[in-house]
């Protein structure tokens, strides 16, 4: 066989309908592609972007102008700035849909929509071009045009999919909002981007109930001026009682969108045109609006998808982020749809109405690749202590995939054989807000798969370990993770903050040019990167670094923990101590039940304790144990460990509305007092 090149492989799938996935190359082949990359990553990347339709070639591939000293104030750095594909032209919407219906595939399933109270509905690439043409017109007639903001307020439902595209359609700009949020952390994204729409419901399916939203969204555009219209989509009816309406602002979903004309002329835009703002919840100041443009974005989700997902034409897709969530983003809305694949939505929460319902789904759609997050396994290895049952039949699963955080061994391994069969390979993907797409991954049928272990670099990556000097840390050691060169997906800047853009990502390493990304990181012997967690994660005790993955992982090897969450506290005699928070495979039955939960605590701390000190060392051992009903878990699945601290130090809880359930927190604090004082209650009776 010939050795493939940039150009033969990459362009495999520029032609629709795309051939989807069988690389053909096995790893020494995949070595030389990767090593063009690295010899001319900006070549490498225009070939993938030539899988895409572009109505207008690019005259610049790629320009990088990083932070360096400013020479009108030499104490500060100046604002780095990227481009990719400039004056290139394309329409996002139309890559995502229409040219599958120019190719002759309008029959092709789209969309398959679960609703958590089990309705459903299917949505061919036809209809789905026909649904996303009337939305763009309805925005237009509503005043919305280039560059304005449309704030997106809505559960995972087909209008979400919809009007997102159409958005892009129309060269607006969207930002999508958790549905669960609450109104002031909506208020402050319509606010902070100067949203003329908001798109909401009237209510929406929670954990079995129908619960009403639109007062939650009128109160977060009361008094916004900027705020002209906003679009109500009828979910849940009579369910929820009457809608409130403000006349002359609030119009319905079907008296705008279902009757407009099912036929639009779509333009093109400039590849660095803006194409959405993502929200991320930092450990202290003000969300962050992360910008993404067009072409870049487009290109890398594409072929990111195409490529780790080993993308085929008869697959049946299924990430099960929320639509608000890059991951969603990426791999829920524009990467499997630009690649004209099949795939699933669903509305609601994994256990209603029972701990099986994904598996329910899964047989009920084919689904063949299921990308979901580490802690949603952990979760269903408490819900299943004995193994999966056999009521679904699983087996038309030919990959998984893990996303969100570190993947605990353990948690790999269950995976693989419970939800896999033992035959399904696992794609763990590393990737953040900021970089748009899978930066770290295997590729499946050419890495080998390591339990726990992101792998490489993807090809056109480059990604190292440093030290706080930024030289690269050697095979066995740990240090800061950084990427070391541009990359397509990029976010551009923060939404009206470039400063803090820079100082974010770019200022730690601008001697060196790297982008922080705020991760712990190793090598192994072989070279392969293990991710240890954010930085802040690291605890110190008595000078000793430990990363909080590596005690959760220890942790969670034991038969008695389900999941495992680790945050360091503050300790009169090691600077630094070891809390860590337990849920066990075998619960009491009551969550609510502070005190019962409290005395499982005193049973199993010292054999949990000493499990650490084995698995690990007695430096790692948890100076305090506590088993919870839940872990404080953002809505993309990841363990908001700096609020465990702060409930140990009954301290500012600070920005928690990127929280998928409060009450994690309520419960946890009450378990926290009732140990606290059954401990006073000890002391009590042993003093003489």
């Amino acid at each position: 066989m010939t050795s493939p090149t940039i150009t033969n492989l990459l362009t495999e799938a520029r032609t629709f309908p795309a051939p989807g996935g069988d690389w053909n190359v096995g790893p020494a082949d995949h070595a030389r592609l990767t090593a063009e990359a690295e010899a001319d990553h900006v070549t490498f990347w225009e070939e993938a972007a030539r899988r895409l339709q572009w109505d207008q070639p690019w005259h610049t591939a790629h320009t990088w102008e990083p932070a360096v000293q400013d020479p009108a104030d030499p104490e500060q750095l100046t604002v780095p700035r990227a481009t990719w594909f400039a004056g290139g032209r394309l329409n996002v919407a139309v890559n995502c849909v229409d040219r599958h219906v120019a190719a002759g595939r309008a029959d092709k399933v789209a969309l398959h929509f679960e609703g958590e109270p089990g309705d459903r509905r299917t949505y061919t690439y036809g209809d789905l071009q026909r649904e996303v043409s009337r939305a763009a017109n309805a925005l237009t007639d509503l005043g919305i045009g280039p560059g304005d903001r449309v704030v997106v307020y809505l559960p995972v439902l087909p209008e979400t999919v919809v009007v997102t595209l159409a958005i892009a359609r129309i060269g607006a700009v969207h930002s999508l909002v958790f549905g669960g949020f609450s109104a002031e952390a909506v208020r402050f994204r319509v606010q902070d981007t100067g949203a003329k729409l908001l798109v909401t419901s009237d209510g929406q399916f929670r954990r079995g109930t129908a619960v009403p939203t639109k007062a939650q969204a009128d109160e977060a555009v009361a008094g916004l001026d900027h705020v002209e219209h906003v679009l109500v989509v009828r979910r849940t009816g009579d369910q929820t009682g009457p809608t409130p309406w403000t006349e002359g602002r609030d119009v319905w979903w079907h008296e705008v969108v279902d009757t407009a004309p099912d036929t639009h002329e779509a333009e093109s835009f400039d590849a660095e045109h803006p194409l959405f703002i993502i929200y991320t919840s930092g450990t202290t100041g003000k969300p962050k609006g992360l910008v993404h443009t067009g072409g870049g974005y487009l290109t890398q989700a594409s072929w990111t998808h195409w490529a780790q997902f080993d993308a085929r034409e008869d697959d049946v897709h299924w990430c099960t982020a929320d639509l608000a969530w890059v991951t969603a983003h990426t791999y829920e809305i524009y990467g499997p749809l630009s690649n004209g694949l099949t795939q699933v939505i669903y509305e609601g929460t994994p256990n209603t109405p029972h701990p099986g319902r994904h598996f329910e789904i899964i047989e009920r759609y084919g689904v063949t690749v299921y990308y979901t997050a580490p802690t949603l396994i952990r979760t269903f290895m408490t819900w299943f202590p004995d193994g999966l049952p056999t009521d679904h039949d699983l087996s038309s699963l030919r990959l998984l995939g893990t996303v969100g955080e570190s993947i605990n061994p353990e948690a790999w391994a269950w995976f693989h054989a419970q939800v896999g069969g033992g035959r399904a390979p696992i794609v763990d993907t590393w990737w953040q807000s900021e970089t748009g797409a899978a930066m770290i991954a295997p590729l499946p049928g050419v890495t080998t798969l390591k339990p726990g272990s992101a792998t490489r670099p993807l090809p056109g990556i480059s990604a190292k370990v440093v030290h706080e000097d930024g030289t690269e840390v050697g095979r066995g050691e740990g240090g800061l993770l950084v990427v070391d060169r541009t990359w397509p997906g990029m976010a551009r800047t923060i939404w009206g903050d470039p400063e803090r853009y820079r100082d974010s990502y770019w200022s730690r390493f601008a001697a060196q040019g790297y982008f922080f990304a705020g991760d712990g990181a190793r090598y192994d012997d072989d070279g392969d990167i293990w991710l240890l967690g954010r930085v802040d994660d690291v605890i110190n005790v008595s000078g000793h670094r430990l990363s909080t993955i590596e005690i959760e992982s220890a942790l969670v090897t034991h038969p008695d923990v389900g999941e495992a969450g680790v945050a360091g506290v503050t300790d009169p005699t090691t600077g630094q101590a070891i809390a860590a928070f337990v849920i066990p495979t075998r619960a009491p039955a009551d969550p609510d039940d502070a005190a019962a939960w409290a005395a499982h605590s005193a049973a199993v701390a010292q054999t949990l304790r000493s499990h650490v000190a084995k698995e690990i060392g007695p430096v790692a051992k948890p100076r305090d144990v506590l088993v919870v009903p839940d872990l404080p878990k953002t809505r993309s699945g990841k363990i908001m460990r700096r609020l465990l601290a702060d409930l140990v130090a009954d301290g500012t809880l600070g920005d928690v509305t990127s929280l998928q359930d409060e009450a994690a927190l309520h419960r946890i604090r009450a378990v926290l007092t009732a140990r606290q004082q059954a401990l006073r209650t000890t002391d009590a009776e042993e003093t003489p």
